[in-house]
């Protein structure tokens, strides 16, 4: 009989003391793993420290300095004695450092927002390589794009650096899955819809948004994401129940991305009536009248 399926694992979730990442770190340790949780303020990681419980170690660091993955890899090993996997979720919208269409996208804007969104992934996942190399064994890496990254919503999420930001992140994580794979090591990332955490509250205070997401999202009655909705799909990726898979971008959206062009009933067009065709007879006559003036003459 099997057990949890991440029993034994050691985790490193970045981001994990909110949100997608709190919901995370709750169902790896229940899956049996031991976490480390690195969140950015004294709030949420001293509520992450209450909910967690004596399996996990919360940390509280800038996921934007180099600094804080080596360092949360390093609490890992010192506390549980190695690194089995990796979760990225730390990122978050650039609209408040200028972020928007890419006329009006401002340097720091451009800047702040890369740095959050794509710096922190390339050292969080340096530093877990750098340690599963170390030991040998393998590993695995999962790192949260977002459907933005192949599936635009122009009229409102319009962050033209976040949405690159999340583009490049499945960039990385494919061109890594490919060059490790032989190491054993593998790297998948997961593309959410939009999900109700600390992030999204501007969506989700919008009528005209929350109706547009119960179109594009109509699975389970049309609704917004919750971060348990991720959960299954990140403790799979992270056991050895998927260690044949690397390279793959899950879309955990609710239909987001099969769902183009959707509006909802009242914002549907309207048929508009079609003209009669004219009698079969007219269209002969028609015809003869125009072979008449094109036919070679004898």
């Amino acid at each position: 009989m099997k057990g949890p399926a991440l029993a034994g694992k050691v985790i490193v979730i970045m981001g994990g003391t909110s949100g997608l990442g709190l919901s995370a770190a709750k169902a790896f340790l229940a899956a049996g793993a031991r976490v480390v949780a690195v969140g950015h303020d004294d709030t949420t990681s001293a509520a992450a420290k209450e909910a967690l419980g004596a399996n996990a170690v919360v940390l509280t660091a800038d996921a934007t300095d180099p600094k804080t993955a080596v360092a949360a890899v390093n609490v890992a090993t010192g506390n549980f004695g190695a690194l089995h996997a990796l979760y990225h979720v730390a990122g978050g919208s650039g609209r408040r450092f200028g972020d928007g269409p890419l006329h009006e996208v401002t340097d720091e804007g451009w800047e702040q927002t890369v740095r959050l969104n794509l710096d922190s992934v390339f050292w969080s996942n340096r530093a877990a390589v750098t340690q599963f190399l170390k030991q040998g064994g393998g590993g695995a890496v999962l790192n949260l794009s977002s459907v933005l990254a192949f599936s635009p919503a122009p009229s409102h999420f319009s962050t033209h650096a976040y949405a690159t930001a999340k583009a490049a992140i499945i960039g990385l994580t494919t061109s890594a899955a490919a060059y490790y794979a032989p190491r054993n090591i593998r790297f998948n990332a997961l593309a959410p819809g939009l999900v109700a955490t600390p992030m999204s509250q501007r969506a989700q205070g919008d009528p005209a948004i929350m109706s547009y997401v119960r179109a594009k999202q109509p699975l389970d009655g049309g609704r917004i994401g919750r971060p348990e909705d991720l959960d299954a799909a990140a403790v799979f990726l992270l056991s050895d129940e998927s260690r044949f898979v690397t390279g793959q971008v899950l879309a955990v959206d609710g239909g987001w991305s099969v769902s183009e062009g959707i509006a909802t009933p009242a914002e549907a067009p309207r048929p508009t009536a079609r003209p009669a065709p004219p009698p079969a007879e007219s269209v002969w006559r028609s015809l003869g009248r125009l072979w008449s003036r094109v036919k070679p003459r004898e």
